[in-house]
């Protein structure tokens, strides 16, 4: 309960609920102290998942199971046990950048062990001791937070009442297990985002495009607003500190990453450069708005599934529409360039056929970029399309081709 009467909804019940929705809040009971029915605890089955190249599309089947710890659910905060799921995900190979950002909810992507990321949660706050599934107000609480406890394990995750486990934060353990060197920091790619652009960890370079800058957390560009925030009908008061998404804002520049949480670079996979994604510490950790164009079978997921476009205004924690340019040039950019074919670090654990199947796809030309007058040429000139279009590129040196 808030100071001003008014209640949480809370996500976490043991409720039926449908795979592709947000995730349900809990129907209040009305009776104070009422602890939601736990789920069963069941015997669960190898982990599987598997990444294949099926025509245009990186294709992800997994029974969301990671081969990594878990907490022990059910737990306080979260009723619900894990259970397999069939994930099946087709995300585009050769990624094109959007005119305008895509609201990526509940799911932004997927991990390269086939454990989803989820950009938000089903809990909100209301005025009315009353029903409220995934919705109820703009005013949504933060898994991270602290403002309703989630049950949330060492990983940033929990349970969803389908029984399905999925992080809301940096993934602890798919990290540990992809992580090549365990005494120094690692730029380390964790997963695919729906728009088929790549998710990283929070370390990259200090300078986006040089391989042989040092290596550093990432910072988010937002910021937490001041003041404090509207009262009942309109909000729930109490001062900006973040329990809510509406409690931060957008500066551009004030840390290394857009409004979706990327940036323009090269990576291990991609010495080439691309656009990428990254899971920060702080606030939005796992990103909320896709910068690519989502594969047309996610935009049919239903209500508030993924897919959905947002005005210009972007969402409305953001307010600002994102503008496809790249950080070093400041070219627009409408399509990304990868690198040479290489072959990811599969989570330990897998079966080999699985640990085979773990591979990302270069390009069989790169783009260059024809900069218009009075734009400098720079490291973008291998990634995007400028303003005059786009020209065959020859083989960068080491590449491969």
């Amino acid at each position: 309960m808030l100071a001003d009467g008014t209640r949480a909804v809370h996500e976490h019940a043991a409720a039926t609920a449908h795979a592709d929705q947000p995730e349900q809040p809990e129907r209040p009971t009305g009776e104070p102290g009422r602890e939601p029915r736990q789920m069963e605890v069941v015997d669960l089955p190898a982990p599987t998942v598997s990444i294949t190249i099926e025509g245009t599309s990186r294709v992800i089947r997994s029974n969301g199971l990671p081969t990594h710890k878990t907490g022990e659910f059910p737990t306080r905060g979260n009723p619900n046990a894990l259970r397999p799921q069939s994930h099946e995900y087709r995300v585009p190979l050769l990624p094109t950048l959007a005119e305008t950002s895509t609201d990526a909810r509940p799911e932004f992507g997927i991990g390269l062990n086939g454990v989803i990321f989820d950009s938000g949660t089903g809990e909100f706050w209301t005025t009315e001791q009353a029903r409220s599934f995934g919705g109820g107000s703009a005013w949504n609480y933060e898994a991270l937070g602290g403002g309703v406890d989630l049950g949330l394990d060492m990983n940033h995750a929990h349970v969803q009442p389908t029984g399905k486990y999925h992080y809301h934060g940096t993934p602890t353990g798919l990290v540990e297990e992809l992580h090549e060197h365990a005494d120094h920091a690692e730029m380390v790619q964790v997963g695919w985002a729906f728009d088929g652009f790549p998710i990283y960890n929070e370390w990259g370079h200090e300078d986006a495009f040089d391989a042989g800058s040092a290596v550093r957390k990432l910072r988010s560009s937002y910021r937490l607003k001041e003041g404090e925030r509207p009262t009942t009908p309109d909000g729930p008061g109490g001062v900006y500190d973040g329990t809510f998404g509406l409690d931060w804002e957008f500066v551009e520049g004030l840390g290394d990453l857009d409004e979706c949480n990327g940036r323009f670079g090269i990576t291990p996979e991609f010495p080439q450069g691309t656009y990428y994604y990254v899971v920060t510490e702080e606030f939005p950790s796992v990103p909320r708005m896709w910068r690519g164009e989502p594969d047309e079978s996610l935009r049919r997921r239903g209500p508030g599934g993924p897919g959905r476009r947002r005005r210009s205004r972007g969402p409305a924690w953001a307010r600002r529409r994102p503008r496809p340019a790249c950080a070093a040039g400041r070219h627009p950019a409408s399509r990304a360039s990868f690198g040479p074919m290489s072959e990811h670090r599969a989570p330990a654990g897998l079966a080999a056929g699985a640990r085979d199947r773990h591979h990302s796809l270069g390009p069989f030309t790169t783009i260059r970029l024809r900069p218009g007058p009075g734009t400098a040429p720079g490291p973008c000139c291998a990634i995007a399309m400028g303003p005059e279009g786009i020209e065959p590129s020859p083989p960068l040196p080491g590449s491969g081709f």
